[in-house]
């Protein structure tokens, strides 16, 4: 089983910066094998994906996150990240990370196929 705790949320003026940080259970963050990554949810909306990583290395982004969000991993901290630049009023949302034990790069940024998720973090642009 695996634990996701996602911190660095907070508010801030449009143009600012956020890092938001997913730190996981488990001793070995194995990426050969679990796929990861950040959704957002802003309240009336549905869930959508921010940027993923898949099991072999893909890396996908949401095309208005491009260019502006950076997704990262540490497995020395068992750790994710997602710099957060230029931030924008539309950026407002629960953030949240997830992870698929079953890998590949399948629809990275498809909420269903993940099978742990965070408690989120509140980022807000105003």
């Amino acid at each position: 089983h695996v634990q996701l705790v996602e911190s660095g949320g907070g508010s801030v003026p449009p143009g600012g910066s956020l890092r938001l940080s997913c730190a996981a259970s488990r001793y070995t963050y194995d990426y050969a094998y679990y796929s990861m990554g950040w959704f957002r949810q802003a309240p009336g909306k549905e869930r959508e994906g921010v940027a993923a990583f898949g099991s072999d290395g893909d890396t996908a982004y949401a095309e208005s996150m491009k260019g502006r969000f950076t997704i990262s991993v540490d497995n020395a901290k068992n750790t994710l990240y997602l710099q957060m630049n230029d931030l924008r009023p539309e950026d407002t949302a629960m953030y949240y990370c997830a992870a698929d034990s079953r890998g590949g790069s399948w629809n990275l940024l498809l909420a269903r196929r993940y099978n742990y998720w965070g408690q989120g973090t509140q980022v807000t642009v105003s």
